[in-house]
């Protein structure tokens, strides 16, 4: 059953476009949106299931710039 989650990053300052692009290239990125307000991204996640959402966010804490993430995974969709 595939799991879909919105990964909310905040990045250091002045990196957001950079990490934006990047964070777009991970398997299982749907989409990557630059946003205003408490997070400066807003990643979609699409995986075959949570074992993969743990994978997928490893990924993105490894873009540089990235400085904290905040995962909500959908329950229904």
């Amino acid at each position: 059953m595939a799991v879909k989650a919105y990964v909310l990053i905040e990045t250091e300052v002045g990196k957001t476009s950079e990490v934006a692009q990047s964070v777009a290239k991970v398997e299982g990125v749907k989409s990557a949106d630059t946003v205003t307000g408490s997070y400066d991204i807003v990643a979609t996640i699409e995986v075959a299931g949570l074992d993969a959402v743990g994978d997928a966010i490893k990924k993105l804490h490894s873009v540089p710039g990235t400085c904290k993430t905040t995962t909500l995974v959908a329950v229904k969709y």
